[in-house]
């Protein structure tokens, strides 16, 4: 009798796809999104703003989510990112991507600075120290003027222009959906990897992971690092379309905002800040009817979230999808 030959194979490829599986869904979305806002201005701004919250929010998600750090100075960081980005373009002759560049860097390195002084702080007094930041971060920009505007802030911003061509806008749109879907694929790369293991390990049981060796603070100054590059992100594709900034465009609102993303999309993967952000556009700026009670439903929304499903959306549908796939194997064992 020949031996029983086992393929190897199966296994690989089936993993491949469900690899791919999710960010085909995500580009298929995305593909939707901009078939509904064709030749729509008012709605290829709600895909912009769609972008811009889900950014902030997948920023957040890392030192929050992941390492258990909550920061608040976001709203900042997501100002850094378009002010560079203005200040550049009005400002300089140096190309867009001079801004795209800068801004999250020194969005991060502030965040490090942030890091190392408040490094022995967390919880509660963490989040009040950083609050206290992003709230003096307003008034500097005010005081800030031949830099920044002052109150009224930068307008008139150059269109996208590459090398003489500016792209029609449903193209811009696309390119910041586009970047959406990267950030979120990293992020949701570092979570699954072994820093963000370590990095979850730290938020459940600091003192085992200090054991092995992982010094916590440097862990979290990283985060928090990481989070402000990202968050910097949405706040150039803010200006990238508005065309304009004040010290008033990213405030403590959207701070709030974003922090409730996750937690409405699903805390369990990155894509839960971009589901999260498509919701809350939808409740906040795309129910003209309801008018200041969009705020109202988004707050029983949460509500309803954290009592029938605290994992999300996308908790609540892997327990609908295990439930069907339960029922499934019922039938078919019965049939058997």
């Amino acid at each position: 009798m020949s031996p029983t030959r086992i393929d190897y194979t199966a296994r690989p490829a089936a993993g491949q796809f469900k690899r791919f599986l999710v960010p085909a869904g995500a580009v298929l979305v995305a593909g939707l999104l901009l078939t509904w806002a064709s030749g729509s201005g008012y709605r290829q701004d709600l895909i912009v703003m769609v972008a811009v919250y889900a950014l902030i929010a997948l920023g957040m998600y890392v030192p929050f989510v992941l390492a258990g750090s909550m920061s608040m100075a976001y709203g900042a960081y997501a100002a850094v990112g378009g002010y560079s980005l203005a200040i550049i373009l009005t400002k300089t002759d140096l190309p867009a991507i001079v801004g795209w560049i800068v801004g999250p860097i020194i969005a991060a390195i502030i965040a490090v600075v942030l890091g190392l002084l408040t490094r022995r702080l967390s919880g509660f007094f963490l989040a009040a120290a950083t609050l206290l930041f992003s709230m003096a971060f307003e008034p500097w920009l005010i005081e800030a003027r031949d830099l920044t505007g002052g109150s009224v802030g930068i307008g008139g911003i150059p269109l996208i222009n590459i090398f003489g061509w500016s792209p029609p806008r449903l193209m811009q749109v696309a390119g910041a959906l586009l970047l959406l879907i990267v950030a979120t694929l990293l992020v949701e790369r570092i979570r699954k990897g072994s820093w963000g293991v370590t990095a979850r390990a730290m938020r459940d049981v600091p003192a085992a992971v200090e054991a092995m060796g992982v010094r916590t603070a440097t862990l979290t100054t990283v985060a928090q690092a990481v989070g402000a590059l990202v968050a910097a992100l949405g706040g150039a594709v803010f200006v990238t379309f508005m065309m304009s900034i004040t010290p008033e465009t990213f405030t403590l609102h959207i701070v709030f905002l974003a922090l409730f993303m996750p937690i409405i999309g699903g805390q369990v993967s990155a894509w839960g800040a971009a589901i999260g952000a498509m919701i809350v556009v939808q409740l906040t700026l795309n129910m003209p009817g309801f008018g200041a009670s969009g705020q109202l439903i988004l707050a029983i929304a949460v509500l309803l979230i954290l009592l029938i499903a605290p994992g999300g959306v996308i908790g609540y549908v892997q327990k609908l999808v295990q439930f069907v796939g339960n029922k499934r194997k019922a039938v078919q064992h019965h049939a058997e």
